[in-house]
């Protein structure tokens, strides 16, 4: 294949069109994926806690990274660490639940450093996420097995069981 047969989207740059499972991994040409995550959506602060939430739950944290860089690109100078470090969050729990243990540790740690002294905000319970992302990192490492949905956090907390925040 060269330059001009691959993949390209609607502005000509090139994009693989074919299909992704759950966790982001390029499935055959012609086999039923998951739909992506259309890229550049600018939602609201709100609107993007909601959607990331719904794709963490559903055991989808690629495409909640995507929500999260969105955000990230979208949004407002100040609240750009936020969304960057729970993008880091989501694509580290994305390595842990392909197998990649040492990048799924790797990037729940960074992620966890990017937010460790954060305000809360939008609702989201920060501190409950640094936690949440060390303790899994530590599993991870350990080689332990992750299910991306089971170990899902709950952005908004309040924090129950070990594990982090999840939602009552």
């Amino acid at each position: 294949m060269n330059a001009r047969d691959r993949d390209r989207d609607v502005e000509g740059r090139a994009r693989s069109a074919r299909p992704r499972d759950g966790l982001g991994r390029p499935l055959p040409y012609g086999v039923a994926g998951v739909e992506r995550q259309p890229e550049g959506v600018v939602r609201s602060p709100g609107q993007t806690v909601v959607e990331a939430q719904r794709l963490l739950d559903a055991g989808m944290p690629f495409h909640a990274h995507e929500v999260f860089e969105d955000a990230w690109k979208s949004g407002s100078e100040e609240a750009a660490p936020l969304w960057r470090g729970l993008a880091q969050l989501a694509v580290g729990l994305t390595h842990a639940a392909r197998g990649n243990a040492v990048g799924g540790a790797r990037l729940l740690l960074r992620g966890a450093d990017a937010l460790a002294g954060l305000e809360d905000a939008y609702g989201i319970d920060v501190a409950g996420l640094v936690g949440w992302a060390r303790e899994l990192a530590g599993r991870v490492a350990a080689g332990e097995h992750v299910d991306a949905a089971a170990e899902a956090p709950g952005l908004a907390g309040p924090p129950n069981a070990p594990g982090g925040p999840r939602r009552a």
